[in-house]
């Protein structure tokens, strides 16, 4: 086959779903395939750190000079120039070619603009409600992430569910074990950031829950730990002066951190040293910090709302993020069950060994080869 893929993300967005999605997709591809021909569409100069085999390719395109998908890639004319047999677009199909020259698939994470529209970005919004179904009605396939999205998207869209193929993430091998002391000193050396913490690392997005996770954590100081500190990383969207807001009304602001954007490197730190990890959210694809955590091997408290419980299994406590009263009860827990957190921390470990990069780069060779027969 030849497979040309959309490959931007690799380099854009490293360190985002998307971003880490695209780049272990090629670095998995190119590990276990030296049959299929590969082209990547990339920006200008813009190279991924990967040693790519002879059958794997960059095609740089025009680079607009900004960063996004929200234009559509000026790729047809090089499409017909390859003669591909498949182009797969990694970002849920934004900036997908109106011509049709081969087969076309996406990969599509989640439904979410259609489920909670409110909590998602105005120009994301825009082009999900105004092109997703002229997108969709062009593809061959679909790729997601879990079999909730499978059912989400095919319902969504009418979509057959034959022609959706379910590919699960994995945590990238940066997440290991490590000391907890050393991470602790390079957390308070960098970030000035001293003492036990409770640790949250994804989106300030509204389904994210973090109001929820605050309230919680605030009931946690004033009735258990007044020292324990809340860490919530992340790039402070347009959310964070109502998340701000909250921690003052509180009045826990002293132990509450906004750390801002963690680089990829230092986040297993982070995941180490915490007491554990908390993931509140109320709707996910397939909710890739959890598994990061388990590999780091902090014990997780998670939401059992929508995909999260099919990919933690019982290696977590899921609780109804809804719930201030369960997510509260959970979090005193294990702050006072040390059997229990062991218990989580061996758990995790197992099943995030179940989760593989190069296992989805396989299943995704598998989908190409259906969508093209």
């Amino acid at each position: 086959m030849k497979v040309c893929i959309d490959g931007r993300a690799a380099k854009w967005y490293r360190g985002t779903g998307i971003g880490t999605y695209t780049y272990q997709l090629i670095k998995s591809l190119n590990n276990i395939d030296d049959i299929n021909d590969y082209t990547l569409f990339m920006p200008k100069a813009n190279k991924i750190p990967i040693n790519l085999n002879t059958n794997l390719k960059i095609n740089t395109i025009k680079d607009t000079g900004e960063k996004g998908f929200w234009n559509q890639v000026n790729i047809p004319n090089i499409l017909d120039d390859v003669n591909a047999d498949i182009y797969h677009i990694p970002q849920n199909g934004v900036g997908m070619p109106k011509k049709k020259s081969c087969k076309f698939v996406i990969t599509l994470h989640d439904v979410i603009p259609l489920r909670m529209p409110e909590t998602v970005g105005d120009r994301y919004l825009k082009i999900f409600n105004e092109e997703m179904k002229s997108i969709v009605s062009l593809c061959d396939g679909i790729i997601t992430v879990s079999e909730f999205s499978k059912e989400d998207i095919s319902n969504a869209f009418n979509f057959p569910k034959n022609k959706i193929y379910v590919t699960p993430l994995a945590s990238e091998e940066i997440y290991k074990p490590l000391d907890k002391d050393f991470c602790k000193n390079n957390i308070e050396y960098l970030y000035n950031i001293q003492g036990n913490f409770i640790l949250y690392i994804g989106g300030f997005s509204p389904r994210k829950n973090i109001i929820g996770l605050l309230e919680a954590f605030h009931k946690i100081i004033k009735t258990n730990n007044p020292n324990l500190k809340l860490i919530i990383g992340g790039t402070k969207g347009l959310s964070y002066k109502l998340y701000k807001n909250k921690v003052l009304e509180l009045g826990i602001e002293d132990n509450v951190v906004f750390p801002g954007f963690i680089p990829l490197e230092h986040l297993p730190w982070f995941y180490n040293a915490c007491e554990f990890f908390v993931y509140p959210s109320l709707y996910e694809g397939f909710g890739l910090p959890p598994l990061e955590a388990m590999a780091c091997a902090s014990p997780v408290i998670a939401s059992n709302l929508t995909s999260i419980p099919e990919i933690l299994g019982d290696s977590a406590l899921l609780i109804d993020p809804r719930s201030q009263d369960e997510l509260y009860n959970a979090m005193k827990t294990l702050l006072t069950n040390e059997d229990l957190k062991q218990d989580l921390i061996l758990k995790g470990l197992k099943r995030n060994s179940l989760f593989n990069w190069d296992i989805t780069a396989k299943e995704t060779i598998l989908a190409y080869k259906d969508i093209c027969k």
